[in-house]
This record gives structure tokens, sequence and C-alpha cells, in this order.
């Protein structure tokens, strides 16, 4: 069975600056290197998901730019459904700066662009009938979230809430949620909980309970995500790979999620595995698009269990 996957999501052109280090306040550094790639959460996870073989729609917005054109067609290459992007007259289509050091990790700025000026005229929900799971983060309006979450529910899909960038949530969002996929940061942010071992990650997944939202999966970077249902609760162990840029590691794990996941989430437990793997892969190679792994890769990986 292929699931149906709904991204709402940012679209951003990603603009890679390798430095040895991370600059000092005040500080110039060299840049070893510059690329430039397709890029925004919501299209990684969208991606993810499309090459996990999930039939894959996008709903969001680009400018009328090349930058847009190029975000669309980057997403058609993969073969998601793009006919639900709406193109902004208004603003430039959206983009992010990412310094990335010698240890592979990032620090990421993000222009909002047309992401951020999506409203209730430019929303396209028309095709959510049908899907299996609709996922969205916080590089668009949480406005725009809570009216896609509404109408997901009205028509009985299921609905993923990625809380990043971390922000305080809308409270009407929370009991539309039926999965939350914080890292360990975003968690104690919003349940005020710092995750530090399994018993905080089992108080973050309660407290989400008590907030309405049934499901919980905390990623906590190379250590591997706990997940909590209503009949599941475990901790699954990342893969011990040498991570060269970990952009997008996050948003392939939803992606590769959704698209392996039962709409009665009983095999939550295969379903993260799935995704640590998908992870492991996209931390051993450059950008956020091109680093992201098919279905074929990911079951032929043979990598080491922590």
């Amino acid at each position: 069975m292929v699931n149906k996957i709904a991204v709402l999501g940012s679209l951003n052109v990603d603009t890679t600056l390798s430095v040895q280090r991370m600059p000092e306040p005040g500080e110039t550094l060299a840049v070893s290197k510059k690329k430039q790639a397709a890029g925004g959460k919501g299209a990684n996870q969208a991606i993810a998901a499309a090459r996990s073989q999930a039939e894959t729609m996008f709903i969001g917005q680009v400018g009328q730019d090349e930058a847009g054109q190029m975000m669309i067609q980057a997403l058609k290459d993969d073969g998601v459904d793009v006919s639900h992007i709406y193109e902004d007259s208004a603003v430039a289509t959206g983009s992010a700066t990412i310094l990335l050091d010698a240890n592979g990790q990032n620090e990421i700025l993000v222009f909002g662009g047309a992401n951020q000026n999506i409203t209730g005229k430019t929303l396209n929900l028309s095709g959510l009938a049908g899907q299996d799971f609709l996922i969205t983060q916080f590089e668009t309006p949480q406005p725009a979230a809570l009216a896609a979450f509404k109408q997901a529910k009205a028509d009985g899909v299921l609905t993923i809430l990625n809380p990043a960038p971390a922000h305080e949530i809308l409270p009407e969002l929370l009991p539309l949620t039926d999965l939350i996929v914080p890292n360990e940061t975003e968690s104690a942010l919003l349940t005020g909980i710092e995750v530090t071992d399994l018993d905080s990650m089992q108080a973050n997944a309660a407290a989400f309970k008590k907030m309405g939202i049934p499901n919980t999966i905390i990623t906590v970077g190379s250590r591997g995500a706990f997940f909590a249902t209503a009949n599941h609760t475990g901790f699954m162990p990342a893969f011990k790979v040498h991570a060269k840029d970990t952009t997008a590691a996050g948003d392939t794990f939803i992606g590769a999620l959704a698209s392996q996941l039962d709409s009665d989430f009983s095999n939550i437990e295969a379903a993260t595995q799935y995704a640590q793997r998908a992870s492991s892969i996209t931390v051993q190679r450059y950008g956020a698009l091109p680093s992201i792994p098919t279905k074929d890769e990911i079951i032929s990986a043979n990598a080491e269990v922590r």
C-alpha cells in the first residue's frame, strides 16, 4: 500500500557556505566552498516522502521569480504534485543561508519571503480529501497550519506537526494534531521539561498527551529517537555514521516516517527505524534536497546501530 501524503510548508533556495568553524561575534572568516540548492523544511519533507515512494502533494507559496520556478521544478523532478502551490507577485521566494562547519554542524539564517505571505486566499486545500497524512512545520504561518489541520480533520486525514523552528503553538492547533515530532530542544521549549534521559522523554510525551496530542516522537540527534503511542513506547538508537552535513536530517526523518507509517500507528517502531536509517544516509551527504535518499538506498543501507 502506498501512503498519500500532503505537505504544507516552506520552499527555500538554500545557499550553503562551508567554513572551518563558526565565527565569533564581529569576526570575519573565509568561506571555502559555496553551493546553492533547493531546500526549505517543507520541500525537504515532501522530497523525502516522495523518494520513499509515497504519493506526495505540496501546498505552499513561492514568488513570481526564477527562484520560485527552480523550487517548483525541483519538486516536479521527484514526482511531487505542485498544483497547489501559489505564485505570489508581491514578495520573493524564500531563501536560507546555511553556515556549515568542518564537523558537519550548521547554523541557518532563513528569509521567509513568500512562505510567510500565505493567507486564507492563497492557501489551496482542495486536494486534502483522500490523503493519509498532512505534515506541516513552522516555516509557514501557524494560522495556515490551523486552517489546514481543521480541513484535514473534516476530511479524515491524520495530521503530523513538526514544531520547527520552535515557537509557542496556537492552542487550537494542539487537539487537531495526531502526531507531534519535535527534536529535544523544541520539545523542552513546548513542555517546559528538559530532555535528558528516557524518563524525561516519557514525561514530555505525557505532557503532549495532556495538551491533546496522542502520539509523540522526539528526535535526539545522533542518539536516536523516542516514540510513544497509546500502545507502543520505546527508544530507537541512531545508526552509527560519520556526519558530514546535518542539514535536512530531521526533515528526511519526518518525510520517510510518514511514507511508512500505518494509519493506526501500529508500526511506529518499524517506521521510526526506517526513518532513522534514512536520516543516517542524509547526514553523510552535503546539501538539503540532494542528500535525501531513495527507498532503495534506505533498504539496502547496512549501517551499524549504536
